[in-house]
């Protein structure tokens, strides 16, 4: 199978596609769409996301250095996309978006109600990169929706449609093709 050589260039694709909110000085509240994100250690959790130092809310995470991820779901998709190509600038994202916002436990930002989990980040670093500035945060609170946890207390994150991002589209991630392990369970056990 023949393939192209392209430039060096970012195509580590599906990406989840979260709404960040962070919060200024004065108290104003701002959401927007990252795409670079992802797990930085388990023990202790700490995760990162990745700004440009033109967005508007770069200053209010770096004056702050506080922010929540805020995991997208197919019904925010719309909310996804626009809160990534709008800026708090210019209009209240929360109020066009119709999103609702409920206030964290151990950071001073806003989580957003629609979201199935929302997990409080403190900014341990941030590393300046070229075109964005990369926050790398301690993980100190997650909050799960309990209309996702099973009879028994599991959390089935998968029910609620959560949202992807691949090279300029956004993809519901709805159809399972197998749980963790599920390549080396015994035969008749695969599930």
């Amino acid at each position: 199978m023949a393939k192209q050589r392209w430039k060096p260039g970012n195509m580590i694709y599906p990406l989840p596609a979260v709404l960040v909110t962070c919060r200024d000085k004065e108290g104003n509240d701002n959401v927007f769409t990252v795409a670079w994100t992802g797990t930085v250690c388990t023990n202790p959790p700490m995760t990162y996301i990745s700004v440009r130092p033109s967005r508007y809310s770069y200053q209010m995470i770096k004056e702050s250095g506080e922010f929540v991820i805020n995991l997208t779901t197919e019904d925010l998709a719309f909310a996804t996309d626009f809160c990534g190509v709008q800026s708090g600038r210019d209009v209240d994202k929360f109020k066009r978006c119709g999103l609702h916002k409920e206030e964290a436990d151990e950071v001073a930002v806003s989580m957003i109600v629609e979201s199935p989990v929302n997990i409080e980040c403190k900014v341990k670093e941030a590393h300046e990169y070229g075109s964005h500035t990369m926050f790398v945060a301690n993980v100190v609170a997650v909050h799960a929706d309990e209309k996702y946890m099973n009879e028994t207390g599991k959390f089935q994150l998968e029910a609620a449609g959560l949202l992807a991002y691949s090279h300029g589209t956004y993809f519901g991630l709805t159809n399972p093709k197998g749980t963790f392990g599920y390549s080396i369970k015994k035969e008749g056990k695969k599930k």
